[in-house]
């Protein structure tokens, strides 16, 4: 005898997968109205969704920031466009997810995978990742994951929209200033904090460029050499955060604000939806 496959029964499986109405009826449909079976049979579905487009491009999304004031996280979660980056299913799954990985103090993207999603259906946050991705249709990837804290100093944060978001750490408590330095990173896209911090392979590489662009000119060797220091520590100024100019005081450079401060950037992490992986 065909079970009978009630609107409350659908209804029922649709707030606990997310799932479309059609897919939910269909799965208790094979299921015989068995709306656990249903419900394996849906998360086995997505994970067939999702395997055959994971290899579907997804640089759109949004980047989210928690914090707290000793201690910040930063997230990044990709969909394939825009339009579903602004969908209420993917705003909801994003929400929860941060405050899942907020609550339990989560340090990576593979630690939070198999953990339990923090809302009222018992599912892990791949198996939520999973019913979204049956949901909208697209490829959904939690790309990042930054988890800062700091025990003397202060963490602050900065979200342009929702598609640049920065922590930086510093060593003395100036919420005021934190949140400063992390805008001018988020605007002016440091690479290291100092030009120490500048691998040496990077260096010479940028040396080689400048050597042979000076030797071109048809210069004195000595002449070509000054130049070669000259456009080096430009270079060292323009990647590293210190060498900047303060971008709300062009007239001095953040590393001359931090030390009238007496501060000091512990460490920072720039996101930007859809960057190179650094």
């Amino acid at each position: 005898m065909t079970a009978i496959i009630t609107a409350e029964l659908v209804r029922s499986l649709r707030e606990r997968t997310g799932s479309p109405m059609m897919e939910c009826k269909r799965a208790l449909e094979a299921t015989g109205g068995d709306i656990e079976k249903a419900l394996a049979e849906l998360r086995k579905s997505g994970r067939m969704k999702a395997d055959a487009k994971a290899e579907r491009v997804a640089k759109e999304g949004v980047i989210i920031v928690v914090q707290d004031g000793k201690r910040a996280m930063m997230i990044e979660v990709n969909s394939e466009t825009d339009f579903v980056a602004r969908d209420s299913a993917f705003a909801d799954f994003v929400k929860t997810l941060s405050a899942t990985a907020w609550q339990l103090n989560v340090k990576s993207v593979d630690a939070l995978s198999p953990l339990p999603f923090q809302n009222p259906v018992a599912m892990s946050v791949e198996e939520a990742r999973l019913g979204l991705i049956a949901q909208v249709g697209e490829n959904i990837q939690i790309r990042r994951l930054v988890n800062c804290q700091v025990e003397n100093g202060i963490v602050g944060t900065y979200l342009h929209g929702q598609r640049i978001g920065v922590i930086v750490a510093l060593n003395v408590d100036d919420q005021a200033l934190a949140r400063d330095i992390a805008m001018h990173i988020a605007a002016s896209k440091p690479v290291v904090i100092s030009p120490e911090d500048v691998p040496a392979a990077l260096l010479e590489k940028e040396k080689e460029i400048y050597q042979a662009q000076a030797a071109s000119s048809g210069k004195p060797k000595e002449i070509v050499e000054k130049m070669v220091q000259g456009r080096v520590k430009k270079y060292l100024d323009e990647v590293s955060l210190l060498g900047q100019p303060f971008v709300k005081d062009p007239n001095q450079t953040v590393g001359n604000l931090l030390a009238q401060r007496h501060a000091k950037v512990l460490a920072f992490y720039r996101y930007a939806i859809g960057e190179e992986a650094a």
